[in-house]
C-alpha cells in the first residue's frame, strides 16, 4: 500500500543511492528520493511513495544518486586561460603566465568565465565550490543565476594594501547569505609568502568583525617553507598563528609541506585543508601528508584548483588521483582505501566549507544531488559500486544534477546556463585575454 505523505516538489524514482550508515558508505538499490522545498524529505524503497504526491518526477532508473560533489578549492574564472601554461616550472607558471594573463581581466570577463566554470562543474556533478579569485561580485552573480552553492573569497595580495582588503570585506558583507542562502563569503588573502604578518593580522581582525572565515594558500611547496624559515624564522602555518589568522575558521589550500610540528599545532585550531592532487603532480610540487593530517583530526576535503594547473574542474578525477598519489607516495597499496576517499570527498568537503547540511543523502539534508549513469562499458560489471565510483566513473557519466532542490541539469541538458551564449561571449574576449606582458603581472612569485 503506497505510503500517505504530504505533497513533494520533486520525486526521484528508481535509483541506487550512496548513503552513510554507521560511519560507512554503502550503496542501497531501488530507492526513491522525495524532496520538499530545498531539502530531502524521505528516501524510501521504490514505489513506496505515490508519484501523484509529487509536483515533478525524475525517472532515475539505473542511475546512481550521490551527494552533489564539493570542490573545496578552485579559481573558477581561470577557465579563461585553460591550456596556456603547460610543461613549465611553478615559478614560470606564476610569473610568466598566470599573473600576466590575469592582469588582462575585466569584471565582465569574470562573470562569463564563472558561468563557463559553473557549467563545467554542473556537468561534472559538482553542486558546491569554494572560490578564491577576483571581481567576486561577478562570480556571485553567476552563482545566483546558475543555481549552485558557493563559498566565495575575494583574493587579495599584501602589496595591494588596506584599501583593497576593505573592498574585499565590503564584498563579503554584501553577499553573505546571498542567492537565497546558497552563498557564503570568506576573506581570502593570497598566501603567507605574498602577505606579510601585519597584513595577515589585519585580515584576521576583519574576519573576526565579520564573524567569517579565511581561505588562504599555505605551505604549497617545500621551497616555500625554506623561504619562510629564512625570512620569518617560522613555517607558514606558524606565521598564520602568530598573526591571529587561526583564531577564525580557516581553509588552507594544499598544505603539501606541512611539518609534523605544523600538524600538531593546527589540530588545536578550526582548520581544514583542501587537496588538489592533479595540480601537485602536474607542477611537481610533492605529495601532502594527508594520512598524518587525518590522524591528527584535521578535516581534509578535495578541490580541483584552477584549470590552468588541473585543466578540468572534475572532482571525480581528483578523488581517484588522491587515492593513487597517496598510495604511491607511501609505497603502500592499502593506504587511502575507498572508505577514506568517500569520507574526504563528501563528509570532509562539507566540513571543510562548514556546511553541515550538504555532503550526505539523508532525510533533512539539503537536496544537492548528482545522478550518474551506470550503463557504460567502463562501469560493467559492477561488483562494487563504490570502487566503480572512485576508479572508473567519469564526469561524462553525470546525467542529472539538483542543487537546493532545483534541477540544474536534466538528462544531460543544462537548464540554468545558456552554454552556447557563454562560449560565444568568451570567444569575443580571448584575443585580448591571452596576451602575456610580464611587466603587467599582478604579483611576483618569490624564487
Amino acid at each position: 500500500m503506497p505510503q500517505a505523505l504530504s505533497t513533494f516538489d520533486l520525486l526521484i524514482t528508481g535509483c541506487d543511492v550512496l548513503v552513510r550508515q554507521d560511519g560507512k558508505y554503502a550503496v542501497v538499490n531501488d530507492r526513491d528520493i522525495a524532496i520538499a522545498g530545498n531539502r530531502i524529505a524521505a528516501i524510501t524503497p521504490t514505489d513506496a511513495i505515490d508519484r501523484a504526491q509529487a509536483r515533478e518526477v525524475v525517472d532515475a532508473s539505473g542511475l546512481l544518486a550521490i551527494p552533489g560533489l564539493i570542490n573545496c578549492h578552485t579559481h573558477a574564472p581561470m577557465v579563461l586561460f585553460r591550456g596556456l601554461a603547460e610543461d613549465v616550472t611553478i615559478e614560470s607558471w606564476f610569473n610568466d603566465y598566470i599573473w600576466p594573463l590575469e592582469s588582462n581581466e575585466e569584471p565582465e570577463d569574470i562573470y562569463w568565465g564563472a558561468l563557463l566554470a559553473i557549467a563545467e562543474m554542473i556537468q561534472s556533478g559538482v553542486t558546491t565550490f569554494a572560490d578564491h579569485y577576483f571581481f567576486c561580485d561577478e562570480i556571485a552573480e553567476a552563482v545566483d543565476e546558475a543555481g549552485v552553492r558557493a563559498n566565495i573569497g575575494w583574493a587579495v595580495f599584501g602589496h595591494e594594501g588596506e584599501a583593497k582588503l576593505n573592498q574585499t570585506v565590503d564584498f563579503a558583507r554584501r553577499w553573505q547569505g546571498g542567492a537565497r542562502g546558497r552563498i557564503t563569503t570568506w576573506l581570502a588573502p593570497h598566501s603567507p609568502y605574498l602577505c606579510d604578518r601585519d597584513f595577515l593580522a589585519l585580515t584576521a581582525r576583519r574576519a573576526k568583525e565579520l564573524n567569517t572565515g579565511i581561505h588562504i594558500h599555505c605551505s604549497e611547496t617545500h621551497d616555500q617553507v625554506v623561504l619562510s624559515l629564512k625570512q620569518h624564522g617560522v613555517t607558514p602555518p606558524v606565521m598564520l598563528q602568530q598573526a591571529g589568522v587561526l583564531d577564525v575558521p580557516v581553509l588552507l589550500a594544499h598544505g603539501i609541506a606541512l611539518t609534523p610540528e605544523d600538524i600538531a599545532m593546527l589540530k588545536d585550531h578550526d582548520v581544514a585543508v583542501a587537496q588538489c592532487p592533479k595540480t601537485y603532480m602536474k607542477l611537481a610540487m610533492g605529495t601532502a601528508p594527508v594520512h598524518a593530517m587525518r590522524e591528527a583530526g584535521i578535516v581534509v576535503g578535495i578541490g580541483t584548483d584552477g584549470v590552468v594547473s588541473s585543466n578540468t574542474l572534475d572532482v571525480l578525477e581528483q578523488m581517484r588521483l588522491l587515492a593513487l598519489d597517496q598510495k604511491q607516495a607511501a609505497k603502500d597499496s592499502t593506504t587511502m582505501p575507498l572508505q577514506d576517499v568517500m569520507a574526504i570527498a563528501f563528509a570532509g568537503g562539507a566540513a571543510a566549507l562548514r556546511l553541515p547540511d550538504i555532503g550526505e543523502l539523508a532525510e533533512g539534508k539539503l537536496a544537492d544531488i548528482a545522478l550518474l549513469r551506470q550503463d557504460g562499458a567502463h562501469l560493467f560489471p559492477c561488483y562494487d559500486a563504490i570502487a566503480n565510483l572512485v576508479y572508473s566513473a567519469r564526469a561524462g557519466d553525470v546525467d542529472t544534477v539538483i542543487c537546493d532542490g532545483r534541477l540544474l541539469m536534466r538528462y544531460g541538458r543544462l537548464l540554468t546556463i545558456d552554454l552556447p551564449r557563454v562560449k560565444a561571449e568568451i570567444t569575443r574576449r580571448l584575443q585580448r585575454l591571452n596576451q602575456r606582458v610580464a611587466e603587467k603581472r599582478l604579483a611576483t612569485y618569490p624564487a
